[in-house]
């Protein structure tokens, strides 16, 4: 029996949920200076604040949004969950590419029949193209 090669994993950035939480400090901040007698600004700046670290938890709770083996592709599914995508499962592997208002952004595609799993470039620490190529190789491995 061959080796398996080697997991692979791609995780958000370590100073992300750092960012997302100073961002809601700022806007309660924010909430609190311009509040003067009107209670909207500010309880709409606690709102948004509340959702940008719950953004960030998820972010310290469940940092790795992608891995590889030989087994299969294991995603984030929901908050924190995750999903094995065995290789059989695994219609497709691709970069979409997307260029609106002189703004291009790449999103790593795996589809998987069913489901249909999206990968920004923050969700992963890298590029997708980098990413895509080393799944196609850890695919090509485990066959």
């Amino acid at each position: 029996m061959p080796p398996s090669p080697p997991a692979r994993q791609w995780r958000v950035p370590p100073v992300l949920p750092a960012v997302k939480s100073a961002g809601a400090l700022v806007l309660v901040a924010l909430g609190l200076l311009f509040t003067g007698d009107d209670p909207v600004p500010l309880v709409l700046a606690v709102l948004t604040a509340v959702v940008l670290l719950g953004w960030a938890a998820r972010d310290v709770v469940a940092p790795v949004r992608l891995a590889a083996d030989a087994d299969g592709v294991t995603v984030i599914r929901g908050f924190a969950g995750r999903r094995l995508l065995p290789w059989s499962a695994v219609e497709a592997i691709r970069v979409e590419r997307r260029t609106r208002r002189g703004l291009s952004a790449e999103t790593l595609e795996i589809d998987a029949g069913e489901s249909l799993h999206l990968f920004g470039r923050y969700d992963l620490d890298a590029p997708p193209e980098e990413v895509a190529e080393a799944l196609h190789a850890v695919r090509a491995a485990a066959s």
